[in-house]
């Protein structure tokens, strides 16, 4: 773990106090608790901020670190229905097949070599493989014991015994045995160990795992370009959420009746081939590969037959450039009515297409051909020296939004609610607004006051009774930023930092779902050295976007398109991959819920 002190603002004080004050033009200090003679006063004020809600017609959605695919409906905002149209990359130039290229089996005849043979390479099987995203943080198991946290009976004591069979989770760890299958202890007369399929906690799904689905893959026809002909060809290609590649959308090369895919939260083993020099069935005992939980489906053996292994030699493998343009890529899709309860967030760097293939291979021994098996992997995405190497693109279908959210976006009024949707909506949050509450006078006052100014926090309140008592997955934690530079208002080098896992990073800013009785209550974001830029160091009030964010790490930012003009806007990538969505009180609310009106809130202290 690494850790990070949160180095505060602060020239005369080591302790700092809290105390409750209301202000907007006049500074009220309510419960100063000054003990007489001391040279400090502590106190906290709040200030009215101004919340405006912008709608989202489209987000660019190539290259993006995880896909949509499926469909997830959101009580508030309706449904969503995701998918993926990705290039497919070659992992070399100019493969070869078997031993031999094309050429040389084409002179087989002719060579003075017995071994040259036609080796008339065939397709046995095709498989698309997308592996299912696991909870990233490294610190997932924090207690050591092989169990991850959220399928550990006690995460936190490595002496726990999750199986209930009798030994704990870390001597079955260094026993070799299952720690979740209390069938298995390691005492059985016939146990090898580490044989075992690894049980993992499944990320980014969202609606029912126990329900199968089904997968289409087809053929995509649409040429997908790395740059931009519209700039010389200097800038990256952007694709967008709502483009319609339904024309493009070719034959289908999954089999009929093999669509299904069944959420499966365990490995899949594949052993090593037997031995037959040994005494050993390694065939039982050797695990050769460990395939990770994800989407398996086969597909058509012919087209692949025709379009990959008869093309070798050939101009259309000779480079990437020639392959994207003769097979331009596969579109994916989830296929039935049972797909409907389903989104999965997917890595596509992650994910191949696998062909398996036989051959004839001249056995030197026998002088003779025999019949050999091989694997060519098809990457989807690939990336090289920090680059994406072929292109993707999330399509999204989503339902109109209710009349009466729509009437609150886009309307130019101080938000009485703030709609908050992944790739959807943005917020503009306006802290010091020279026309709505003379902004820099307030910003004057606070120098005149010579304030040192120890905390700083926007607390955004869920609006539960919009989103309803049904179940619903709340987004984990929201994003600020500055909304004129694009940056993030943390700084890297002062904060907390606990694990590499999303939730684990810049813990002094914070934006974590608060939640009380399993729903949220409420978003705190300090923005204090934020803050401190504006009044000490005279920084420009720039306008603040929020939005919510799948990792707040990542904070490039991808266009979009404004729903009021189809203008260009930028959106931060992390919100546009996800889903989620939430209501929050804005700044304008009704008498009934003032307590749960956002406020600035600032915490200060001031020399007497």
């Amino acid at each position: 773990m690494r850790f990070y002190r949160m180095i505060k603002v602060s020239a005369l004080v080591g302790t700092l106090f809290l105390m409750t004050a209301s202000c907007e033009d006049e500074l009220d200090t309510i419960g100063e608790g000054v003990v007489a003679g001391e040279p400090f006063t502590t106190g906290k004020v709040e200030y009215d901020v101004f919340t405006f809600n912008k709608g989202i017609a489209a987000v660019q959605t190539n290259r993006l670190p995880l896909y949509q695919l499926g469909t997830y409906t959101d009580p508030v905002y309706g449904k969503r229905k995701a998918s993926i149209i990705t290039q497919v990359t070659l992992p070399s130039s100019n493969p070869i097949f078997g031993d031999y290229s094309q050429t040389t089996e084409d002179n087989a005849d002719s060579d003075d070599s017995d071994s040259t043979i036609p080796e008339e390479e065939t397709v046995k099987a095709v498989y698309l493989n997308i592996p299912f995203q696991l909870p990233p943080s490294v610190s997932d198991d924090s207690d050591g014991d092989g169990v991850q946290n959220e399928l550990d009976v006690d995460p936190y004591d490595s002496t726990s015994d999750s199986d209930g069979d009798g030994v704990s989770d870390a001597e079955e760890q260094n026993i070799g045995s299952d720690p979740l299958n209390p069938d298995e202890d390691g005492s059985e007369e016939d146990f090898i160990p580490n044989i075992y399929r690894r049980t993992f906690d499944l990320d980014s799904i969202y609606g029912n795992r126990a329900e199968s689905f089904e997968i289409k893959v087809s053929r995509s026809t649409y040429y997908l370009r790395d740059l931009d002909p519209n700039t010389n060809f200097e800038e990256r290609q952007r694709y967008f959420s709502n483009q319609d590649f339904s024309s493009f959308i070719g034959e289908e090369l999954t089999m009929e009746g093999q669509k299904t895919v069944i959420i499966d939260n365990q490995e899949t083993l594949i052993f090593a081939e037997d031995d037959p020099d040994t005494e050993v069935d390694e065939s039982e005992t050797v695990v050769d590969t460990r395939r990770p939980p994800g989407i398996r489906v086969p597909l058509n053996p012919e087209f692949f037959q025709q379009n990959i292994l008869d093309k070798e030699g050939q101009s259309e493998l000779l480079s990437q450039s020639n392959f994207a343009n003769f097979f331009r890529g596969i579109h994916i899709s989830a296929d039935d009515a049972d797909s409907e309860q389903l989104m999965f967030l997917l890595d596509l760097t992650e994910a191949n297409i696998t062909i398996t293939y036989e051959y004839q291979d001249y056995n030197a021994e026998e002088e003779a051909p025999e019949t050999a098996e091989r694997d060519y992997t098809l990457n989807l995405l690939a990336i090289s020296n920090s680059a994406y190497v072929g292109n993707a693109i999330n399509i999204f279908e989503d339902e109109a939004l209710s009349p009466e959210i729509a009437g609150a976006i886009d309307n130019d009024e101080n938000a009485s609610r703030i709609y908050v949707k992944g790739g959807k909506t943005l917020t503009e949050v306006r802290l010091f607004d020279e026309t709505l509450n003379g902004g820099d006078n307030i910003i004057n006052q606070i120098r005149q006051n010579n304030w040192i100014i120890n905390e700083a926090n926007l607390v955004f309140y869920v609006d539960q009774n919009t989103l309803g008592g049904g179940d619903i997955v709340e987004p984990p934690r929201l994003y600020l930023y500055n909304a004129e530079t694009n940056l993030p208002l943390y700084n890297i080098g002062t904060e907390n930092i606990v694990n590499e896992g999303p939730l684990g990073l810049y813990l002094n800013y914070d934006g974590i779902i608060d939640k009380q009785g399993g729903r949220g209550l409420k978003y705190t974001i300090r923005i204090t050295e934020h803050l401190n830029n504006i009044i000490v160091r005279d920084s420009t009030n720039a306008s603040l976007g929020l939005t919510l964010t799948s990792n707040i790490d990542l904070i490039r930012v991808q266009e979009g398109m404004r729903s009021s003009d189809n203008q260009g806007m930028d959106i931060p990538m992390m919100a546009s991959i996800s889903p989620l969505g939430t209501v929050l009180y804005g700044s304008n609310v009704d008498a009934t819920n003032e307590d749960k009106k956002l406020k600035l809130e600032i915490y200060y202290t001031e020399a007497n």
